[in-house]
């Protein structure tokens, strides 16, 4: 319990793309497994805060866990979604479900739902779980465009195009 605890608080991971790490999770815990899994992008994959990056890709990996484990599903989707307004991660089965009083407060002695609550709490974005006994679940994490997506840490064309001009009438 204390290591999954302490695993919440843990230092950034190297620098990747999520779709590339949640599908290699997703990969490895489909091996040997009845369960499909699929990992669709969509829109121009952008670059992450690398705490963002590090944040989503824990919570992502225990909704994979949770569904490989429990739900009983045939089939394990996941959609990553960039676009102006943010970062949108998907996971949804196709299995047996999760009763409403596990949704809300989770199962006893086990931590990955409110991990997954806190992370993003922490991050700033919107967690959501939809769930019907037989009819799957969907896990649902938005996060902000301003939070999500790095900053141009380089200066702008416009910038560069200025200081040429300059330089040009200081001669």
């Amino acid at each position: 319990g204390r290591e999954r605890v302490r695993g919440l608080r843990t230092a950034a991971m190297p620098l990747q793309e999520l779709s590339i790490l949640l599908a290699r999770c997703g990969e490895e815990l489909a091996e040997g497994s009845a369960t499909t899994f699929k990992l669709a992008v969509v829109g121009s994959s952008r670059a992450l805060d690398p705490i963002v990056l590090d944040e989503m890709y824990r919570i992502g990996r225990e909704a994979l866990l949770n569904a490989f484990r429990h739900s009983m599903a045939s089939r394990i989707e996941i959609e990553i979604t960039y676009d102006r307004a943010g970062l949108q991660l998907r996971i949804r089965d196709d299995g047996r479900g999760i009763d409403q009083e596990t949704l809300e407060s989770g199962m006893p002695g086990h931590w990955g739902l409110s991990g997954m609550r806190e992370r993003a709490q922490k991050l700033g974005g919107q967690l959501g779980f939809w769930s019907r006994p037989g009819a799957g679940t969907e896990v649902d994490l938005t996060i902000p465009a301003r939070l999500a997506y790095t900053r141009r840490l380089l200066p702008s064309r416009s910038y560069w195009l200025k200081r040429m001009v300059a330089r040009r009438r200081n001669r």
